[in-house]
């Protein structure tokens, strides 16, 4: 390669560089060690390899280094550079890449994880949030259970009725699916209250009538009343839930709205 500097017919960048090495009485390996750096920085200078030291900024570092030990003058080999090399082009053959489909499956199994967590708290939201969550007392003579009338005049003639004594309902639920489920008796002591799901330990309850349970989806309850399995047909709402009022004979019938909506 060949180029003009100042007018006058000169060698290129690199055969300069070189010549002037050898002028020095410096081999290559001398050369780099003097200035820190591998053989192959300077063979390439040499070369005009210039694509291969990388970006234009370390070439003219390079350069200006190289021609100050062997005394040329960097001014002139910048110029000469300048004029002689292309533009540099960055060398994408040396950018890493990461292999494709690495790392996507943990992003996906994440991405999974986060939608089925969202799902459930929504679905507890949804439960919990339902209208008709407070227990309140019944009133035995405004829904008085079979027999009470009777036992009540025995403890009337006695002088009072005993402490606890009263008649109880047994209730067995077993579960088949993700359900909130709460039982009170007619005191509003509450007997059971959570989230169950499908596989769940079955439940068996007892309690003063009429027990009042509230179901959020229903058809995942499988109910049975003093042993006698319990249909929950017309009791269902349209959104799967049901709220009911378990009678000590066995009878269901829809809580009231005063019961439904804890007013």
């Amino acid at each position: 390669m060949a180029s003009e500097v100042g007018g006058e017919q000169r060698c290129g960048t690199g055969a300069r560089l070189r010549a002037a090495r050898e002028k020095a009485g410096l081999s290559l390996a001398q050369a780099a060690e003097s200035l820190a750096l591998d053989p192959p920085t300077l063979e390439a200078l040499e070369a005009e390899d210039f694509a291969a030291l990388g970006a234009d900024v370390y070439v003219r570092g390079h350069l200006r280094r190289y021609a100050e030990l062997i005394g040329e003058s960097p001014a002139q080999l910048q110029e000469l550079y300048a004029r002689s090399a292309p533009a540099l082009q960055p060398d994408l053959t040396r950018i890493p890449h990461r292999e494709p489909g690495l790392g996507a499956a943990p992003l996906v199994v994440r991405s999974l994880l986060g939608l089925a967590g969202v799902a459930l708290l929504a679905l507890l939201w949804w439960l919990l949030t339902t209208p008709g969550e407070k227990p309140q007392p019944l009133a035995a003579a405004a829904l008085p259970a079979p027999g009470a009338a009777a036992t009540q005049a025995s403890a009337g003639a006695a002088g009072g009725p005993a402490p606890g004594a009263g008649p109880t309902t047994q209730l067995a639920l077993r579960f088949s699916g993700l359900t909130w489920v709460e039982v009170s008796d007619a005191s509003g002591r509450r007997l059971l209250q959570g989230l169950y799901a499908a596989g769940s330990a079955p439940r068996t309850l007892s309690g003063a009538p009429p027990l009042r349970v509230i179901l959020g989806n229903a058809a995942a309850v499988g109910l049975r009343v003093n042993d006698q399995p319990v249909t929950l047909a017309g009791l269902v709402r349209h959104d799967g839930s049901a709220r009911l009022l378990i009678e000590g004979d066995g009878r269901t019938i829809p809580a009231p709205p005063r019961l439904a909506h804890g007013d």
